[in-house]
């Protein structure tokens, strides 16, 4: 899972994933034949969720439309960030991880919203996607609580593995309560970056806007067309070398056309430590309180939703390479995993993700 970190930084490595897919994912013009490329789009850009978003807009814009856009798409954020960054002392998750057991939160629509579909997703996954992971985030030094560049003893693992457990929670949708048994830490960041996507992209279409490419931290969604062709992205493949990180990350391992579709990506190639020459990374399996395996280099993700897909590959990759891909596949999702296998990577898509590839 990933922490929300409140602010740009291209050389912390306490960035969270969003920020650090990001550099996976190229808007590349990757539309055949340069000469009969379609004008370039207005781009709009700004910072949230420790990443720098960007809006491209298949339209012209006056400058007193763009100043108008720019602070619309920035309060639709910070909005996000306000209830459900944990990095945010004041924000409304950050307030229930500190409440005392017994409290009642009443949440945001947005802040409620959300815990639904992760709660949802926690019950189909057996809680391999589990939104209370926050005290083991915290604990391996991928959240606010600070860096670590050592694994916590088990005993410390244990106690904070005991406060992890979706079932814990005392959700009512319909009232939008959330009770706090004590202990329990939310940690929305795999999910609440889609989120907050598709809240852009709603006000955009809300704005009279219906030809646009969003993109923060990694996670996209495209609506519409680019002059009458699709919005293409070019997906890097992931490193091969896990202690390289991700400088060797350079070639093109797909590009997606997409249209009225979004992304959502996991990768383990930037947010990690090492230790006597074992990698760690901060994908963490609530099951087990220690990280995920690490064959599993990438897993992409297509939703008409950006909040599902982004969920959706952070599910995928706490299931692992095996087990992921069955239940990706068995469920019809577009997804992609790219697989260490020896001295090699392995591509395995699913039927849907395939149906989607240029032929």
């Amino acid at each position: 899972m990933r922490a929300l970190s409140p602010r740009p930084d291209a050389t912390d490595r306490r960035r969270p994933r969003w920020f650090i897919v990001s550099a996976c994912l190229l808007l590349a013009a990757l539309l055949a034949g340069c000469a009969s490329l379609p004008p370039a789009p207005a781009t709009l850009q700004g910072e949230s969720m420790g990443s720098v978003w960007t809006v491209k807009l298949a339209a012209d814009l006056d400058d007193a439309t763009r100043a108008r856009l720019q602070r619309a798409i920035q309060q639709e954020l910070d909005r996000v960030v306000a209830q459900m960054s944990p990095w945010e002392a004041d924000s409304d998750i950050s307030r229930f991880n500190r409440a005392p057991a017994g409290s009642v939160q009443v949440l945001a629509p947005g802040f409620a919203h959300v815990l639904a579909a992760a709660l949802e997703l926690a019950r189909d996954t057996g809680g391999a996607y589990d939104p209370t992971i926050g005290p083991l985030v915290d604990l391996w030094g991928f959240g606010p609580a600070g860096r670590r560049s050592a694994p916590p003893p088990e005993d410390e693992i244990a106690a904070a593995r005991a406060r992890v457990g979706w079932q814990r929670l005392a959700f009512d949708p319909a009232t939008r309560e959330l009770g706090q048994p004590g202990g329990v830490g939310l940690d929305l960041s795999s999910i609440a970056t889609g989120f907050g996507v598709d809240q852009v992209a709603r006000r955009l279409q809300a704005e009279g806007f219906a030809d646009f490419l969003i993109e923060l931290g990694g996670e996209l969604r495209a609506a519409g067309t680019r002059g009458g062709a699709p919005w293409t992205v070019g997906i890097e493949r992931p490193p091969l070398d896990l202690t390289a990180g991700a400088d060797d990350a350079a070639a093109l391992l797909t590009a997606i056309p997409l249209r009225d579709m979004a992304i959502g990506n996991s990768g383990d190639a930037r947010n990690f430590f090492v230790r006597d020459g074992a990698r760690y990374s901060h994908h963490l399996d609530p099951r087990t309180g220690v990280p995920v395996d690490s064959r599993l280099a990438m897993v992409t993700v297509l939703h008409p939703e950006c909040m599902q897909a982004d969920a959706l590959a952070m599910a995928i990759t706490a299931l692992g390479a095996d087990a992921g891909y069955a239940w990706a596949e068995a469920r019809g999702l577009a997804a992609l995993l790219v697989v260490r296998e020896g001295d090699r990577l392995v591509e395995r898509a699913t039927p849907a993700f395939a149906a989607v590839l240029p032929r």
